[in-house]
Formats: structure tokens, sequence, C-alpha cells
């Protein structure tokens, strides 16, 4: 019987840093829009993308990811200018190519075409919920009305691949709004769906509003409640789960996100974005004045790189691949790593087995239904050292 394998791909993230509005869970790598040179960023973010590709000019893209921050904080004009310099760079064709975008950012009719001309084919909205009361305690400075219309927006013009945002366990929310927010996004008919547990960062507002006792947040009962909610109505429609937040029709699973799911190798671009390439892990400088200045002496912003040893790859592929309901696949693994998981884990996985929080197939190791409610404390397990 021939082993299965995953074909092995590269993607290409490009971060946007930059926001109309901070929201106040967010700990990304962010400024706000106004006052910022966001031309300059522009020229030297395609100038790091043309020196990094020409020292690695063999390798094929295979998805190409703009994320932030909120890339369509950009003016159309900023977009054309991006995209087009892109499309000089590397040879855009049939791959995935998903833009994150704003629901506000998609409204007055300039930005989405743009996003088409230079073919961009998906897009991943930050809707998060559908209920005002809630987006305004959240920071967010979109209506749920205004969800609605961006996504209808995207669709009349031609968008078939949008995949939308929403998290749970947020502040004024119960189960019963957060089905209504399910409800409403599964009325759209998109094809695609991720859900998050809110969690509390470090650098955000609502941290800081936690450490002052000022922050009320639903139960740790009604965050897994709600989570089984969640798969309970994804499920319902037709809407299969194939990771522990991304929910997706046949045929519409996010190709870029399943490259660091398969702890494959992909290239970050901009401030604060990391790139894994070979058996090397980087990141850039994060502030923009920093990650601007060695690109004027044409050198890359790279603040720091690692070699990732292989103890670390085979723990990040079973912390990232268990995230899959496909789960880790004992052929790939052991194409890879020479060697049986159960060579490697030889108490843990029989431990986890026997918990009920792992089970085997017969060709992967995948957490159970009860696994996937305490998946960062089975990730644990696998820490080699």
């Amino acid at each position: 019987m021939a082993e299965t394998k995953t074909t092995e791909k590269t993607g290409l993230y490009i971060h946007i840093p930059f926001c109309d509005h901070l929201c106040y869970y967010c700990n990304f790598n962010k400024v706000f829009i106004q006052g910022q040179p966001v031309d300059d960023y522009l020229d030297a973010l395609l100038k790091e993308i043309r020196l990094t590709l020409a020292k690695y000019p063999r390798t094929a893209i295979s998805t190409i990811y703009i994320g932030g921050g909120t890339p369509t904080a950009l003016s159309a004009a900023q977009l054309a200018k991006l995209l087009g310099g892109l499309h000089q760079l590397i040879d855009i064709t049939d791959q995935e190519f998903t833009v994150e975008a704003n629901p506000n950012d998609l409204l007055d009719g300039t930005k989405l075409p743009v996003l088409r001309e230079y073919g961009v084919n998906r897009l991943s909205i930050g809707v998060q919920s559908f209920n005002d009361t809630v987006l305004k305690k959240i920071g967010r400075t979109h209506s749920a009305a205004e969800a609605i219309q961006a996504v209808e927006n995207a669709q009349k013009i031609g968008f078939e691949n949008i995949s939308i945002d929403l998290i749970y366990r947020l502040p004024g929310q119960d189960l019963a709004d957060f089905n209504r927010s399910l409800q409403q996004a599964l009325a759209l008919n998109i094809p695609h769906y991720a859900t998050y547990s809110l969690i509390l960062e470090q650098k955000t507002v609502f941290y800081n509003l936690m450490r002052r006792g000022k922050l009320q947040l639903p139960s740790q009962d009604m965050d897994a409640d709600m989570y089984q909610l969640a798969m309970d109505q994804f499920a319902a429609h037709g809407v299969d789960q194939y990771e522990i937040s991304n929910f997706a029709k046949s045929g519409y699973q996010a190709e870029h996100n399943l490259i660091y799911w398969h702890n494959q190798h992909y290239f970050g671009f901009g401030a604060g974005a990391s790139g894994y390439l070979g058996d090397t892990r980087y990141q850039n400088f994060g502030p923009i004045q920093q990650y601007l200045k060695p690109l004027t002496s044409d050198q890359r912003p790279v603040l720091m790189s690692e070699t990732i040893t292989p103890d670390q790859q085979i723990e990040e592929q079973l912390f990232l691949g268990l995230r899959l309901n496909a789960g880790v696949n004992k052929a790939e693994f052991k194409n890879r790593f020479g060697k049986d998981l159960l060579v490697v884990y030889p108490q843990v996985i029989p431990k986890l087995i026997q918990q009920g929080l792992l089970k085997e197939t017969p060709t992967a190791y995948v957490l159970t239904d009860r696994g996937r409610f305490v998946g960062n404390d089975v990730f644990a397990d696998f820490m080699l050292v």
C-alpha cells in the first residue's frame, strides 16, 4: 500500500500593520494609520520581498495571504500599488490569494474592484459578532448590518471564497446571543467560518481591564457550551469542522493556514512578520521605523533567526497537526522524521488514548471530541524536553 504524503507547499505571508481603529482584544503588531509613512512602508515591503525571493529563486509560492493589522485600511490606490508590485515579483496565477478585510472598508465600492483586478480570490472578513451592543463593547466600529452588506458587496462583485471570523465568550454575550450570531453567519451561505474563544492578551485594553477587575466575561462552562454550539450548528448546516477553530464546506479549507498546520514552510514579509524556511525560523523588526531602516541599505529587516532542532520540529508537528480533525498522519510523520510516532512517544500516546483524549485511526492519531476541549493540555504532553 502506498504511503500517504502531503505535498510540500510554501506559503507567503505579508503583514500590513495599519488600522483605522484599535480593537480592545487585539495584540497583533499594529498601529493607528493616521500620520504613518504608509507609502514608504509599501515601497520597503516590496523591496523586502524582492531581496528575499532573490535568495530563494526556485521556490514556488503555493498560497499568498495578506493580513494585519487591517490590509483594507490602505486606500484603493495604495492597495493597487501593493498588489501591482506583487505581480511584478511573483508569478500569481491560480494560487489561493487571501486578503483580510474589515467590513467598513468594503462598503464604498472602491476597494473590492481593486482586489478583484489584481487576482485576490479569497476574503477573510473580521465580523466577530452580529450584535451591535457587543461590537461596541469590543471596540469594533462596524454594525451587524454593515457586516452583512460587506459580505453581499463582495459576493456581488464575484468573490465566492469568503470566510468570516466570529469570537465567543465576549463581554455581554450569552449562549442565546452567540447562537443568533451563528444563525446570521450561516444565513450568509458562505463557504468558510472561523470561530475563536476570546483570549486575553497582554498589552490590550481588555487585559488591562481584567487586571483591574473591570472586565466581566462569560464563565469557562459557558465558553465550552458556546464552542459545542458552534460545532453542532456548523455540522447541522453541512459546514465541516477541519481544525479546532475552522469550519468549511467541501473544497473550501483555508490552504494557506493548512501550510501552517502541516508544519510546512512560509515566507513572512512586513513589520513583525515571521517566516519558516528550511530549518530556520526568523522574525522581522516590529516597530515600523526599525523595519524601514535596514531596507534603506538594501538589507533584509530580520531581527532574529533560529535553527529549529529535530526535536522542536517533531513537537511542532504534533502541536499543529493535532489541531486538524485529520490529525497527525503516521506515514507522513515517519517519512519526514525517519521513525514511528510510537517510538518517539511510547508512553504519551497510550496514556492519552486511555484517557479518551486521543484516538488512533488506520492512518493517523487524532484528538477525540473531549480532547478538542482541552487541546492545550494534550499538546503539552508532547513536549520532548
